[in-house]
Order: structure tokens, then C-alpha cells, then sequence
């Protein structure tokens, strides 16, 4: 029994999102690790909007604990909050996206 309960003890985030600056163009990864594989309900939002894999977004896992989400060729309205959900585990890290100044 008490294996058991060590089994289904909650997974916990073992490192969260972290604020990420880019430019316009380049790639933005987020990556978070959760203490143990079989996390359900995984989701990623980015200002309160659902995010697929897709050209432009690549969410992967990795051992089922780390979980990463690629954003690629940004641009200025991708700036926002991004948000990892697992069940009742969250994790929020801000996303600035910076403009090419006229002087490069």
C-alpha cells in the first residue's frame, strides 16, 4: 500500500518557465520539467490562447519530465504570457519580442 501512495504522489514542477527575450524572427524555447513522467493534460497557451504543434510551434516532450515548447520566427504580437499546464501544475514566464533598431 504504501508503494502505491509513493506512485501516485502528485508530480510537482522541478524547474519552471523562465521570462525569454527574442527578436523578431528568431526562436523563442520554453522548457519546463516536472519531477516525474505521466503528467496528464499537458497544455501550452500563450495570453490565454491554446497552442498545436505546427510549423510555426513545436511542443515536444522529453522522458515524459521535460517539456518544451518552440516558437519560431517571432514577431512583435507574439510578445505575452506564456503558460504551461499539466493538471493542476502551472508555470508562466513572459515573452518579449524586441524589434531590429534602425541604427543595426
Amino acid at each position: 500500500l504504501l508503494l502505491l501512495c509513493r506512485a501516485e504522489e502528485a508530480a510537482v514542477i522541478v524547474c519552471g518557465l523562465r521570462n525569454t527575450d527574442v527578436f523578431v524572427g528568431e526562436s523563442a524555447t520554453f522548457t519546463c520539467e516536472v519531477s516525474h513522467p505521466g503528467v496528464k493534460n499537458v497544455q501550452w497557451w500563450l495570453d490565454g490562447t491554446p497552442l498545436h504543434n505546427n510549423l510555426v510551434t513545436e511542443i515536444s516532450e522529453q522522458d515524459g519530465r521535460i517539456h518544451t515548447l518552440t516558437l519560431n520566427d517571432v514577431a512583435c504580437h507574439d510578445s505575452g504570457t506564456v503558460t504551461f499546464r499539466a493538471g493542476s501544475l502551472i508555470s508562466t514566464a513572459k515573452l518579449l519580442v524586441k524589434g531590429i533598431s534602425p541604427s543595426e
